[in-house]
């Protein structure tokens, strides 16, 4: 498991840390002011490092913000919903899989216990946290419900897999879809330049350092 990488900025913290078989990464989003934080994707192994990262930091974690619904980021939401009793947020579109995981045809490398959602996200919802406001883009391709949250303020995109650095989330899954994948990119392309970007896998990069956003088709296609 890789150290954990940590971001401060303004009344922003943020730490995250790659867990499980795929490497996924496991993001503590918090307000340094109010002590009020989120913990964005659950993989195998994740939630006892979290949960100890949010004590030591004296943080109250008050909800589960998923990007997705694929194995490696929901591994362990029913885990921490139940230790937490906090509620559950993911798109409507990828709730299915959270219900039912396995649902959206991708085999299962260990079982994972079904979670319930206690929220939808949508299109430009807007959520606050503490002190910090966090907007929600629909972005499908990678799956239907792909999401990322944005941090206007911070300046910060939590881009789950929709973005990586020099590449694109997988769209040859059952329940993706490359022309949408290219209209999400396109919306993300209109970001500003120095948007710092925190993926669900691999090294942060900023959307200027993806000058191909544009025109991800032509790459990708």
């Amino acid at each position: 498991m890789r150290s954990e990488v940590r971001i401060l900025s303004g009344a922003m913290f943020l730490e995250y840390f790659s867990s499980g078989p795929a490497a996924t990464h496991c993001i503590l989003l918090g307000c340094s002011k109010t002590k009020r934080a989120a913990v964005i994707d659950l993989p195998f192994e994740a939630s006892v490092k979290v949960l100890a990262i949010a004590k030591r930091l004296h943080l109250t974690i008050d909800r589960i913000l998923l990007t997705h619904s694929h194995w490696d980021h929901i591994a362990e939401v029913a885990l921490l919903q139940k230790e937490l009793g906090v509620p559950v947020y993911i798109h409507p579109e990828d709730e299915p899989n959270l219900r039912s995981p396995g649902a959206d045809g991708l085999p299962l490398l260990k079982p994972i216990t079904p979670a319930r959602a206690d929220h939808f996200l949508s299109d430009g919802q807007k959520m606050v946290l503490g002190e910090l406001m966090i907007e929600v883009f629909h972005t499908p391709g990678h799956s239907p419900g792909s999401v990322c949250f944005y941090l206007p303020k911070e300046g910060v995109l939590l881009a789950g897999d929709t973005l990586f650095k020099g590449s694109i989330g997988n769209i040859s899954f059952p329940t993706s879809s490359p022309e949408k994948m290219w209209r999400s990119l396109e919306k993300l392309a209109k970001l500003p330049p120095n948007t710092r970007v925190i993926s669900g896998h691999g090294s942060e990069t900023t959307i200027g350092a993806e000058s191909w956003l544009p025109n991800a088709q032509e790459y990708f296609g």
